[in-house]
């Protein structure tokens, strides 16, 4: 068969495009000629063996790639008819599309069900192919073709021609050339709704195709431009709950899978079209409450146990056992917030029981063959982990006597259920294998009641997980995750989760973060990046700290003592660099027990500086001296120890000592005040030259790097959390990419505004009112009564005092306000859509915060206090939320 590929693309002098086929499974290139660098062609002699041909094109330099085409949508190519073995394709160039979430399975497959079909084969001596994509079909729409010749329809839409849904958004439909009345094609398309019996004609002039010469055997494919439609931009309001939050009557004192269910019905039937979740991966590290923080996962592709649903699992055979677990069962489900640890250890024994009962009959069967053979990558290593923490009674591999790092020969024994190796570890196959189960259920279970499951990517894992054991050379353990101060923390956040070695990453294209995200995406068709500008430079914290103070951005162009000093700065390294204790800082910080502190943890350095000592000259130190205190007194001097420590003006790169970065918030500190005027404003220059110009092109290119291939790496609607110290290329790349940012009105991202204006919100965006870290509306309106007044005033434009506590039929207001937007989604907490009813709402605003971002030990227990039946009982609620989803236009 011969295939000619043809496609305008302008390119420059030096660029090449290269044809990439995906064909019987193997991926071949073919370099495409020119001859004005504007038309390209690419003749090919092959016979394929498989029906489907895939491909893309990409720009060459030097023979390296420096464009690719979208990847999510890739071109097709069916080869339909025995008799045809000439092929003429012309073809577009595909950039990411500006409406490529109509591509996404939150679109295709939650709300427009759409339902790909193969094209059939045809005699056609000649054939005319027709290829369109047209993303702004609705659930129940199909696409058909209708002209001037009578063969297609002689614009009469009853007798149109049926198109061919061969790829998401894309339709086809051959034409026999020989059958036309004359040489060309006048033609539109038309969407048809059988149910309804409505059509929508695309707009525009009607388009028309040259009929070209043909020989028998012949087939011309035209991919034409997309169509277009008089349809306005979706919009989607949706509920923002851990499953972990959630409470049923059948629960076990924590949220879990079949919970999520009966969530998802709740959400279907008020007219929502989103449920957004945190993190559901495994956290087991202690076996204690400190495990509750969803954001620490020891493994990027296994489930927690606490979400197994037991009711969905067999009955116990054994009546007292039986009797005791719904005892327990009860008593768990009675308690106002979530007990972690009593949750925990009754969900393994029960597992463990039902494992006794049923897992070998259960491990027999074809479905739990196939999850294994799908998981095994990373199931296996799981396991090991998991049974040799249990076994040495720590996760910090480096302290087991043995099995210090994953190692590769142990799989086969791993994986051979006759070995003794496979029998220590099948319980951990056989609760991810029902996790799995009941998480795919879950999915389908929304995809068809038309809801859109939004999952949520955490930026870090925990340095003692899975993960880091499996691969170690991912991870640099030399340092900490965090975030710089902002408004949640003024000492900064440290995560303690071990950074990014994206050097190591790049090498093998990321293939562990597309592996995590299509695993992601057989629960989930939408997604939450944490902390999105992780991936254009992280905040790095010395490994020695325990506050986020003394961090720097990585990677991050540092500066030399050059380059500080260009900016009117006389570098001093010793006195910018150590931190600055002298006499009147030490009365300042610590009044009387200034010369106790001298005493007992300084050394003198010179005739005006102190230093500290060596078993207090770090934050971590400082901790482990004070572990265990609980004195009020003790804990304030502690605290002002970690000040002393952090009480510089520039630190040392991490890992090049020539370079340097100014310290972030120094301003606010001892050694910024001890500065003349000049050099102050000499420092605020390079300060925010540094966080805010310096390093805007370096981070774009960082992020270049990675970004493109993870959003392309699965159909799942791509969301970001975009807030903090966003430097000015994370729009750049968010727009490129298409990706929705985050949109609060309470931290807008104008500086010249105090609140965001909603109606500016752009359509790519998520709005919303409060995050799992934040404080919920209600505790925001109670949190800062001269901010509410005039947040009260300005932005609700209500006259008077603002009333406190916040209303029912003000919450409404405001969620109205908000539904209203034109962000594409409109996602709030249950707690947030609880607001608007003073009888359900608890009493107390602060029982209902679900993390404290401040205290990295906190307890995350959080569950609401109604279960779903009553809730979704409850006539004056669901009206509510039903009708404001409905006024808004959210549907």
């Amino acid at each position: 068969m011969v295939f000619r590929f043809n496609i305008e693309y302008k390119t420059v002098y030096g660029e090449n495009l290269v044809l990439n086929l995906n064909m019987d499974n193997e991926e071949v290139h073919n370099s495409l000629g020119t001859t004005d660098g504007l038309h390209w062609s690419c003749d090919l002699d092959v016979t394929p063996k498989t029906k489907n041909i895939t491909y893309y094109y990409s720009v060459e330099r030097d023979g390296v790639c420096i464009k690719k085409e979208w990847q999510v949508v890739k071109h097709q190519l069916n080869v339909t008819a025995e008799r045809a073995n000439d092929y003429t394709i012309y073809d577009h160039w595909h950039d990411i599309p500006e409406d490529s979430y109509l591509y996404s399975s939150a679109f295709t497959d939650c709300v427009n069900h759409q339902q790909l079909a193969e094209v059939k084969d045809n005699t056609f001596a000649k054939t005319i192919r027709l290829i369109v994509r047209a993303p702004q079909l609705r659930d129940g729409e199909r696409l058909v073709l209708i002209g001037s010749d009578p063969l297609v329809g002689a614009w009469d839409v009853k007798r149109a021609v049926p198109m061919v849904e061969q790829a998401y958004n894309e339709w086809t439909v051959d034409i026999n050339a020989e059958a036309l009345a004359v040489n060309y094609l006048e033609f539109k398309f038309v969407a048809l709704n059988d149910k309804k019996s409505t059509e929508a004609w695309e707009t525009g002039y009607n388009r028309s195709v040259e009929i070209p010469e043909m020989k028998a055997g012949s087939v011309v494919s035209y991919e034409l431009s997309q169509s277009f439609l008089e349809r306005w931009n979706r919009k989607f309001a949706g509920t923002l709950v851990p499953v972990f939050s959630l409470r049923s009557k059948k629960s076990a004192g924590i949220g879990d899978f079949g919970d999520l269910k009966s969530m998802i019905d709740l959400v279907a039937k008020t007219g929502q079209k989103v449920l957004q979740l945190l993190p559901i991966n495994d956290t087991t590290i202690t076996h204690t409450w400190t495990d509750s923080y969803p954001y620490s996962c020891i493994s990027v592709f296994a489930i927690h146990p606490q979400y197994a649903d037991l009711q969905a699992l067999p009955e116990l055979e054994d009546a007292k056992a039986r009797a005791e677990a719904e005892k327990t069962r009860a008593e768990l489900n009675a308690l106002p917030q979530i007990d972690y640890e009593k949750v925990n250890d009754f969900k393994i024994t029960y597992l463990h029981q039902i494992f006794n009962q049923e897992g070998e009959k259960m491990m027999k069967s074809a479905e739990y063959q196939a999850f294994f053979q799908e998981t095994e990558q990373w199931l296996v290593p799981y396991a090991q982990y998991s049974c040799l923490r249990d076994k040495y009674g720590t996760a910090d591999f480096s302290k087991w006597p043995d099995h210090n790092a994953w190692d590769e020969k142990d799989r086969k024994a791993l994986a051979n259920p006759r070995t003794k190796a496979y029998k220590e570890v099948e319980f951990f196959y056989f609760v991810q294998f029902v996790l799995n189960t009941q998480m795919k259920a879950v999915h389908e279970h929304a995809m068809a009641k038309g809801v859109i499951l939004k999952g949520d990517i955490p930026i870090g894992v925990n340095r003692f997980g899975c993960d880091v054991w499996t691969e170690p050379k991912y991870f640099n353990l030399d340092g900490q995750a965090g975030a710089p101060p902002d408004d949640f923390s003024v000492n900064g956040q440290n995560w303690g989760f071990p950074t990014y070695n994206w050097y190591e990453m790049l090498k093998d294209d990321c293939q562990w973060w597309t592996r995590r995200f299509q695993n992601m995406s057989k629960f989930f068709d939408a997604y939450r990046i944490d902390h999105v500008l992780g991936f254009f430079r992280i905040w790095e914290i010395p490994i020695d700290s325990v506050h986020g103070l003394l961090g720097q951005f990585a990677p991050a162009l540092g500066m030399t003592a050059d380059e500080i000093r260009s900016y009117g700065l006389n570098f001093q390294q010793d006195r910018f660099t150590r931190p600055f204790i002298t006499d009147w800082v030490l009365d300042r910080m610590f009044h009387e027990r200034a010369d106790e502190v001298k005493q007992k943890y300084l050394d003198r350095l010179d005739d005006e500086r102190y230093q500290l000592k060596a078993e207090v000259d770090t934050q971590i130190k400082v901790e482990a001296l004070f572990e265990g205190v609980t004195d009020e007194k003790e804990i304030w001097l502690r605290d002002g120890l970690y000040a002393l420590i952090s009480d510089v003006l520039f630190v040392r790169d991490h890992r090049n000592p020539g370079l340097y970065h100014p310290r972030i918030s120094a301003q606010f500190d001892f050694i910024f005040e001890s500065l003349y005027d000049n050099d102050k404003a000499a420092f605020n220059r390079l300060y925010n030259d540094y966080f805010y110009r310096r390093n805007n092109q370096f981070w774009y290119e960082e992020a270049m790097k990675k970004l493109p291939k993870l959003v392309q790496a699965t159909r799942m609607l791509v969301c970001a959390e975009d807030l903090g110290m966003v430097p000015d290329c994370v729009p750049w790349v968010m727009n490129e990419l298409k990706m929705l940012g985050l949109e609060l009105q309470s931290m807008p991202k104008d500086p010249s505004v105090k609140f965001g204006h909603l109606s500016r919100n752009p359509y790519r965006s998520v709005c919303t009112i409060s995050s799992h870290d934040m404080p919920t509306l209600r505790q925001w309106w109670d949190e800062n009564i001269q901010r509410t007044q005039e947040y009260y005033n300005t932005m609700l434009y209500r006259q008077g005092p603002a009333p406190h506590p916040l209303p029912g039929w003000l919450a409404q207001d405001i969620i109205s306000r908000h539904l209203t937007s034109p962000s594409m989604l409109c996602i709030l907490s249950i707690q947030d859509w609880l607001a608007i009813n003073e009888h359900l709402r608890l009493p107390d605003a602060n029982a209902e915060r679900i993390n404290i971002p401040a205290n990295p030990k906190h307890y995350w227990r959080y569950r609401m206090h109604l279960s779903i039946e009553d809730l979704a009982a409850n006539k004056e609620f669901m009206d509510s939320v039903t009708e404001l989803v409905a006024q808004s236009g959210r549907n």
